[in-house]
């Protein structure tokens, strides 16, 4: 059985929870690690730069939490829910190209202490069925 789902050629990794703005929370790990998705890197192209929130910072569900840059664009990225960052991937600063390689993986953007409910969020199968409709 794969830990995927195919969206249209887009990867959408079973066991997480999907924002409509494209970006993913592993609600498994502790603290959360949230990221972009396969969906959203692609759009992007090659990143080249990620501009991370800081340790502590206050999140806000919908609000942005960073910016990646690509060739293409300037990208925000979304805080899928409220918290605080615990932790940021300070492998980005160096190798910002892993957003790309390794979205659901080595490609993470933070780790959240979460305040408040998550039920908001799309499954992996409500999130595919949103991809499809947008390619």
């Amino acid at each position: 059985m794969s830990n995927s789902i195919d969206a249209g050629g887009n990867s959408v990794r079973l066991g997480l929870k999907y924002a409509a703005t494209h970006e993913w929370i592993d609600l498994s790990s502790s603290p959360p690690t949230v990221g972009i998705s396969d969906f959203a890197q692609k759009s992007l192209h090659d990143v080249v730069f990620v501009e991370l929130p800081k340790v502590g910072q206050a999140l806000k569900r919908g609000a942005p939490m960073c910016t990646l840059e690509s060739i293409k664009a300037v990208a925000e990225a979304y805080a899928p829910v409220d918290g605080t960052v615990a932790e940021v991937n300070s492998a980005l600063e160096s190798n910002p190209e892993l957003v790309n390689k390794d979205p659901y993986g080595k490609g993470w953007l933070i780790r959240v202490e979460v305040k408040g409910d998550a039920s908001p969020l799309l499954s992996p199968e409500a999130y595919a069925e949103a991809v499809k409709k947008q390619l």
